[in-house]
């Protein structure tokens, strides 16, 4: 009980899970679909006095049926949703078809997806996407994405690096006067600004009610996009997740989810 009143509840956020398809001739675990949580973004959430739990799909074809539980009562429990990094997303989600067969995402993934962010907005809870979370938001906004950043954008700089992962590092450029610039008073105009990168896909057309704050340098691709909406719909192309708080080098990302726990505590 130490750090906190005894009659405050910490907040509750849901995270949507990666999924594993298993793979033709996969024997025991492999074998079966997973759901899991990525440790790191678990324990980012968790910094502050929050509780996490990962939110399961509800397919129905599953071996035991999941009585009647919809994606609204997951809405109706948690005070916010964060949407992790993962697979890509399928480009027929955004009504293109994939330019490699290896660029056919995860459509399992995108349609439940697509459908719990949509009733945690109908629900005006707050919602925070990282990486591939943007990526969603953008889609579920009527954007479409880079299929790959590389052959798609040539003069694009490297978004990923399969050797260096996280520790692949850029510039990037806050939109002026962006609620994203304005969490960070203290921030010279000039100063650069460095995040992670960990991807080959990324927004193209931003979707309706869209607004980029933040952009890679110096290819100009988005890097973090909030939604016009009613409700706080905010998503990062980095993962704040592998960024230390004390590295000077790379962008502190507590302010970030400072303000989405603020505004999830502001619609308690």
């Amino acid at each position: 009980m130490l750090g906190r009143s005894r009659h405050k509840k910490p907040l509750k956020i849901g995270i949507s899970p990666r999924l594993f398809h298993p793979q033709p001739g996969a024997t025991g675990l492999q074998s079966k679909p997973l759901m899991y949580l990525e440790q790191s973004v678990a324990h980012w959430v968790m910094s502050r006095d929050v509780m996490v739990s990962m939110i399961p799909t509800i397919a129905g074809d599953a071996l035991i049926s999941r009585s009647n539980i919809r994606l609204s009562d997951y809405a109706e429990h948690f005070d916010g949703l964060v949407l992790q990094g993962g697979a890509d997303l399928s480009p027929s989600s955004y009504s293109e078809d994939p330019i490699k067969p290896e660029w056919t995402g995860d459509k399992v993934r995108d349609e439940f997806e697509l459908e719990l962010l949509m009733e945690f907005i109908e629900a005006r809870k707050p919602v925070l996407g990282i990486c591939r979370g943007a990526q969603l938001i953008n889609v579920a906004f009527g954007g479409t994405l880079y299929q790959d950043i590389p052959s798609q954008n040539p003069q694009a700089i490297t978004h990923v690096d399969e050797k260096l992962y996280e520790h692949l590092i850029h510039e990037i450029r806050f939109e002026k006067n962006s609620k994203l610039s304005r969490l960070y008073p203290d921030l010279a105009p000039e100063a650069p600004l460095r995040v992670n990168s960990i991807h080959h896909q990324a927004a193209r057309r931003i979707g309706k009610s869209i607004v980029v704050e933040a952009w890679s340098v110096p290819d100009n691709i988005p890097e973090a996009i909030r939604a016009n909406v009613d409700s706080y719909v905010f998503g990062i192309q980095w993962h704040p997740e592998f960024h230390r708080p004390d590295d000077a080098s790379v962008l502190n990302c507590t302010p970030i989810l400072e303000d989405f726990l603020a505004a999830v505590r502001k619609r308690l």
